[in-house]
């Protein structure tokens, strides 16, 4: 949500920020949403058109399908959070020069949690 500069002024969230909103909006769902029911949902005063431009951009890049069945205009998530973070962490992984000393200081950083997760993961051969 946008916060307030120290004139009072309403501070402008990024486009990366607003997309990753309308996401959330989204996966917190079953069902295909309005670009109004997200409005609504997000609040902070963003204007509908504003909503309808994120919601289109993310339809470009393929993270959003919109309901052809049913309601008009209604979008839903491509992927979930889950697949699309994995997706993030793969290109990451691909835009260095040394993939697996990434993957080593990712895993150094990772929680006793993570790491157990990880490891009953992997020792099941990966799923």
């Amino acid at each position: 949500m946008a916060g307030t500069d120290s004139r009072g002024r309403v501070e402008r969230r990024s486009a990366g920020e607003l997309e990753s909103e309308v996401l959330a909006s989204l996966w917190a769902t079953e069902r295909p949403l309005t670009p109004a029911e997200i409005q609504a949902e997000i609040g902070g005063g963003l204007a509908y058109n504003t909503v309808h431009t994120i919601l289109k951009r993310l339809y470009d890049k393929g993270l959003v399908l919109r309901d052809a069945d049913g309601r008009r205009g209604a979008y839903r998530p491509a992927k979930n959070a889950a697949e699309l973070t994995a997706e993030a962490m793969h290109e990451a992984l691909d835009r260095g020069p040394d993939p697996i000393a990434a993957l080593q200081q990712f895993v150094s950083g990772l929680s006793p949690e993570e790491e157990r997760a990880l490891r009953d993961l992997l020792g099941r051969g990966g799923l």
